[in-house]
């Protein structure tokens, strides 16, 4: 390893440091007492290492013999993921110990995870794809277990162990196929053997294995029947976790792949990503109605904006890149506010997560319910909100690459899905008026991130934050 490798890496090799140090100051002084000092401090470190990062100068760095790539598309994803991952520490810190589960591995846990994901969205490599994967999922298997006397939390882990082995093993198959018909497992090497977009039958039955592992990641269907479990049954401040950051790494990872080792042949990958684009959106819209837990209806919302986001991959050019990178940024921010509110829903101080206790919401606390309010819309893509624009760069996308009847199905299945996010505002603000969640029980961490996340949604629509013009430099970077 050179100096110039040392540095490239160097973000990741902070937090993987931080995190050994704090596990042995966890260790060795009061164990969970330190949990609030650990969370407070891995935020810190995450916001820290964004802001490093973000005001890095721009340019292309390869570490590793090309097996770790630091461009502006990594640079892009990584605040993404760093800024979600401290927020959602920050708004699930007092529910984890007020349920006792104030354990100090879990923010250890969190910064392993974060570190895999960091890796995942600069792997240049097959080798370095799996091994940024692999800490990331074995880190999340034991945080969705976390609550080890809830029989729910139990099945969670075991769930989404058992189905994420079984995607390791498709993503693994496909590695191999495609060393084997391309002598390389260096991104750089495989894009070599397509030749004119065209690749052997060997080569193509790879890449849709490793495609088939990564949607597990991103829960698109058919590979997300591991998400309404999961969500449900892990702590709430964990299923907020799963809902933002690893999704941006599992995107931030395929659109890698994509471009990086098959960017000459669209039209293969295109059609398999268009596919599971259709299929998530549907499932996701029709398959949240009939849902009455919040948190699973949340999974479903997830299945079908993962289709969303993948649409705008579908797509092939800079422009979908951008659209998919927008988009990401938008949802977590979303997700973010939504499950600060979740974290909230309390009836005598033990947690609810049915959607009929929001009866008449609105007039016990009409502030949070209008926050709320503004999140569901934005989330059901409902104008003005900012929301309705992240749908609109990637229908757009669609669209300019020739891909108008994928848009036309993301329209029909964004008008189905807007039902169950409307039917909250409804009970929010018009449902019978009966006893329903206590008022005041929400912390000041959360009711910020509900309140900042809300107006995002609304001022954004000026200028977005410069987001999109950032995503346009971020998407350059891996689609010249």
């Amino acid at each position: 390893m050179t100096s110039a490798d040392f540095s490239t890496v160097l973000p990741e090799v902070a937090i993987a440091v931080y995190a050994m140090a704090a596990l042995l100051f966890g260790v060795y002084t009061n164990k969970d007492r330190t949990t609030g000092l650990l969370v407070w401090g891995t935020a810190a470190v995450f916001a820290l290492v964004a802001i490093w990062i973000g005001l890095a100068p721009p340019g292309t760095h390869t570490a590793f013999g090309g097996m770790f790539i630091d461009d502006g598309f990594a640079r892009f994803s990584k605040v993404v993921i760093l800024l979600s991952a401290a927020a959602v520490l920050l708004i699930g810190q007092d529910y984890m110990i007020r349920r006792g589960l104030g354990r100090f591995e879990y923010p250890i846990l969190i910064s392993l995870s974060v570190v895999g994901m960091m890796m995942m969205i600069s792997a240049g490599d097959l080798m370095a794809l799996y091994m940024g994967l692999e800490l990331q999922s074995l880190a999340l298997y034991v945080v969705a277990s976390l609550r080890r006397d809830s029989a729910k939390s139990t099945e969670a882990g075991l769930k989404y162990f058992v189905l994420g082995a079984l995607s390791s093993g498709l993503l693994l198959y496909g590695a191999s196929l495609v060393y084997g018909f391309a002598g390389t497992t260096l991104f750089s090497g495989i894009i070599t053997t397509v030749h004119g977009g065209q690749m052997s039958l060997g080569l193509l039955f790879g890449m849709v294995f490793l495609l088939s592992g990564l949607a597990f990641k991103v829960s698109a269907v058919p590979f997300h029947m591991w998400t309404p479990d999961v969500y449900e049954g892990s702590p709430t401040p964990v299923t907020a976790f799963f809902a933002t950051a690893p999704k941006v790494a599992a995107m931030g990872l395929i659109a890698r792949l994509a471009h990086d080792a098959f960017g000459t042949a669209p039209g293969d990958w295109g059609q398999i990503l268009a596919a599971l684009a259709v299929l998530s959106m549907f499932l996701g819209a029709f398959a949240a109605i009939g849902q009455r837990d919040i948190k699973r209806l949340m999974a479903y919302s997830s299945i079908a904006h993962m289709g969303y986001a993948m649409m705008g991959l579908a797509s092939g050019t800079a422009e979908g890149v951008q659209s998919m990178l927008v988009y990401m940024a938008i949802y977590v921010t979303m997700n973010v506010g939504t499950f600060a509110f979740i974290l909230s829903m309390e009836k005598d101080g033990r947690p609810v997560t049915d959607i009929g206790a929001l009866n008449m919401y609105s007039k016990k606390e009409p502030l949070k319910a209008l926050a709320l309010l503004v999140l569901m819309f934005s989330l059901a893509g409902v104008p003005p909100m900012v929301g309705f624009f992240a749908k609109f760069y990637v229908l757009k996308a669609a669209v300019d690459a020739g891909l108008t009847w994928l848009a036309i199905a993301g329209v029909i299945a964004s008008v189905i899905g807007a039902f169950y996010y409307l039917r909250i505002v409804f009970y929010m603000y018009f449902g019978e008026e009966r006893e329903g969640l206590d008022s005041g029980t929400m912390g000041l961490m959360p009711w910020l991130a509900l309140m900042g996340s809300a107006a995002v949604m609304v001022l954004g629509v000026i200028n977005f934050f410069g987001i999109d013009g950032l995503a346009q430099a971020a998407a350059a970077t891996l689609v010249p």
